[in-house]
């Protein structure tokens, strides 16, 4: 996870243009970081769990990162927008959630995408994925009844603001 600032590898949160990389490219890298973030998991072994079952400390002071790499690590299609800000493509929205330290994660599409009638299956992969991962995961709907998912680390774990 080198150099976010710098112009390096940043994960894709849903809210970002298209990866400007070709598609073999852009993988290549997703894998790499997704790997990174395992390997810190493994040497950190956080938690009573330990390994890569649970987030790392970084993760948990940049918890819409982490969770973006987990979606995108694991193969789950970010969503996307123009330079005009209008959504161009259906996928997975990261944000800061409504509590400190947690993640909103919501399935986003242009007008007429479907991306409302698809969302109760994709949020449920993205839940899955990040359980796996060791984040606790609670399924809300929202405005309009749109689905969300509110992304936490495990109660417990040394330095988690999350509920306990």
């Amino acid at each position: 996870m080198r150099g976010e600032e710098g112009g390096g590898f940043a994960p894709a949160t849903g809210d970002g243009p298209p990866p400007v990389e070709d598609g073999a490219a852009r993988a290549a890298s997703v894998r790499t970081a997704f790997a990174g973030l395992l390997e810190i998991r493994r040497l950190t072994d956080s938690g009573p769990a330990g390994g890569e079952g649970v987030p790392a400390p970084w993760e948990l002071h940049r918890p819409e990162r982490a969770v973006a790499l987990a979606l995108e690590g694991s193969g789950v299609a970010p969503s996307a927008v123009d330079a005009s800000g209008r959504r161009v493509s259906a996928g997975y929205r990261v944000r800061d959630g409504e509590s400190p330290g947690s993640v909103r994660v919501e399935w986003a599409g242009p007008l007429g995408s479907g991306a409302a009638h698809r969302e109760e299956e994709a949020l449920a992969e993205c839940a899955e994925v990040l359980r796996r991962l060791g984040w606790t995961v609670l399924l809300y709907r929202g405005p309009r009844r749109r689905r969300y998912l509110e992304v936490e680390p495990p109660a417990g774990l040394p330095g988690a603001r999350g509920r306990s």
